[in-house]
C-alpha cells in the first residue's frame, strides 16, 4: 500500500505520479480498481461462467490477466480477424472465442477454412441462411465451421408494433430458432454448437439517469417487463433447440444484466466486459457502481479566465445516439465539468468549476471514456498503475498494429 504522511494516496495523485513523466494524452488502468471490479462482476454472476466481450477490453494484456482468474472462461469477440488472432497467437492461445457477430469478412474466412487448429476454437455468429449462403460462396466447399445461433432478445409490445432493444437478430420465436437450427444442421460444412442472446434493453441500459427520475423508472419498470418475458421464451426457445441439436453453450446477458440473466436455468455463461474499466455510462445503473479503472489524462494548458482551465484534446467521444451521456466525464480532481456551449474538444476542452483556480499549467486532468473499449482505439498502450505505483506499460490492440473496426 502506498502511504503519505500515514494515509492511503487518493486515486487522482497516485496516478499524478505514476504518469508524471510521461505527456499526455495516455491512459492509465488502475490495477485495484480492476480487481475490484472483476471481484464484483464474478460474485453478480453468481456460479455462471463468464465469456469476456473483448471489444469492450480491446488489450491482449487485460484480456490474459482477468481470463487467468476463476469466474472467466472464453472470449467473445467482435470479427472474426480478431478472433483468429487471439486464437491462433503463438504464445497466449485463446481457446474458445466466439464471435459475437455475424462475418462478412471474406480474407478471415479463407484464413479460417485453411486453419484446422482455429476451427477447433472459433465460433461464427448467424442469424439467417443468407448468411450460410455468404460463407458457402466465399469458402466453397469448406470444413465444418463452429456456428452460434443468435436469438433477437428485444422486448416486442402492442402486438410487435412497438420494439424495445436492439436491432440484431431476425430469430425471435422458438419455431424461428428450430426452423433455422434445421437449416444449419442439413448444409454440410456448418455445426451448431451453441446460442446467444443479448438482451440490451436491460444490460445495456441504465435504469438510473441522473436528473431523470421519472425516466428511470419507467425503465425499471420496461426492464423487469422485459426479464419476464426474454426468461420464458430464452428457456423455449433452448428447450426446442436442444431437443434436436445439444446446444455445447447458451450465452447470455451483459454487465448491467448479470444478476437477471443468471438467473435462467436455460443459461449456461454470461457475458461481460465494460464493467471491468468502470466507463462513464455506467453511472446510470441501480443494481452497481464499478469503480473508475480505466482513464485517459490530460494537461491544463490555457487559463481562460477565473473558475476556468483549459486541457489539451479530450474529445473522445463514445458511439451511439449523439447526447451528452456520450460525452467523457472529467473524473480527477473532482469538482471540474465540461462547458454547455463547448463540450469536449478535438484539440482542446474548456472544463469549468470549484477546482479549476487550483490548477496550474501542466497540471494532469483525468477523464473516463463515456464506454470502456473504444478508449483504447485512441491510445498505443495502458500504463498499468498498481497501490504501490507505476506496474508496466501493456499495448492495447491499436498498439499491436491491429484496428479490427
Amino acid at each position: 500500500m502506498t502511504v503519505d504522511s500515514g494515509r492511503r494516496l487518493d486515486p487522482a495523485t497516485r496516478l499524478d505520479r505514476a504518469t508524471a513523466d510521461l505527456d499526455p494524452p495516455l491512459a492509465v488502468l488502475d490495477l485495484a480498481a480492476l480487481q475490484a471490479n472483476a471481484d464484483d462482476l464474478v460474485r453478480r454472476a453468481a456460479g455462471k461462467p463468464i465469456r469476456l466481450a473483448s471489444k469492450s477490453i480491446r488489450c491482449r494484456a487485460v484480456l490474459e490477466r482477468v481470463h487467468a482468474r476463476p469466474g472467466f472462461a472464453g472470449v467473445l469477440g467482435y470479427t472474426l480477424a480478431e478472433a483468429l488472432w487471439l486464437a491462433t497467437d503463438p504464445t497466449h492461445p485463446f481457446e474458445d472465442v466466439v464471435v459475437g457477430y455475424p462475418t462478412a469478412e471474406r480474407d478471415a474466412l479463407r484464413s479460417l477454412a485453411v486453419d484446422e487448429i482455429a476451427r477447433q476454437r472459433v465460433t461464427l455468429m448467424i442469424d439467417s441462411a443468407e448468411q450460410l449462403d455468404f460463407i458457402d460462396a466465399v469458402v466453397p466447399g469448406h470444413p465444418d465451421f463452429q456456428v452460434c445461433l443468435d436469438l433477437d432478445s428485444s422486448l416486442r409490445v402492442a402486438g410487435g408494433r412497438v420494439h424495445i432493444g436492439t436491432r440484431r437478430s431476425g430469430v425471435f420465436t422458438p419455431a424461428d430458432a428450430v426452423g433455422l437450427a434445421r437449416i444449419i444442421g442439413g448444409r454440410k460444412g456448418f455445426a451448431l454448437t451453441g446460442m446467444m442472446a443479448y438482451e440490451g434493453q436491460v444490460a445495456g441500459l441504465g435504469n438510473k439517469p441522473r436528473g431523470k427520475p421519472l425516466y428511470g423508472l419507467a425503465v425499471t419498470a420496461m426492464q423487469a417487463l422485459s426479464v419476464r418475458e426474454l426468461a420464458a421464451r430464452r428457456a423455449e426457445v433452448v428447450s426446442a433447440v436442444n431437443a434436436e441439436y445439444p446446444l455445447r453453450f447458451v450465452n447470455g446477458g451483459g454487465t448491467g444484466s448479470l444478476e437477471t440473466t443468471t438467473a435462467e436455468d436455460a443459461v449456461t455463461e454470461l457475458t461481460a466486459g465494460s464493467g471491468l474499466y468502470g466507463p462513464g455510462l455506467f453511472d446510470a445503473y441501480r443494481q452497481f457502481s464499478p469503480a473508475p479503472a480505466a482513464l485517459f489524462g490530460t494537461d491544463v494548458v490555457r487559463r481562460p479566465g477565473p473558475g476556468f482551465v483549459t486541457v489539451t484534446g479530450g474529445g473522445w467521444i463514445a458511439s451511439g445516439p449523439a447526447g451528452p451521456d456520450r460525452a467523457p466525464i472529467p473524473t480527477y480532481p473532482q469538482g471540474l465539468s465540461l462547458t454547455g456551449t463547448e463540450g469536449a474538444g478535438e484539440v482542446q476542452t474548456p472544463l469549468h468549476g470549484r477546482m479549476a483556480d487550483g490548477l496550474r499549467i501542466g497540471d494532469r486532468v483525468w477523464f473516463r471514456h463515456a464506454k470502456a473499449g473504444e478508449l483504447a482505439e485512441h491510445v498505443a498502450s495502458f500504463q498499468l498503475v498498481g497501490p504501490d505505483g507505476p506496474v508496466a506499460a501493456v499495448p492495447t490492440y491499436r498498439g499491436e498494429n491491429h484496428h479490427f473496426l
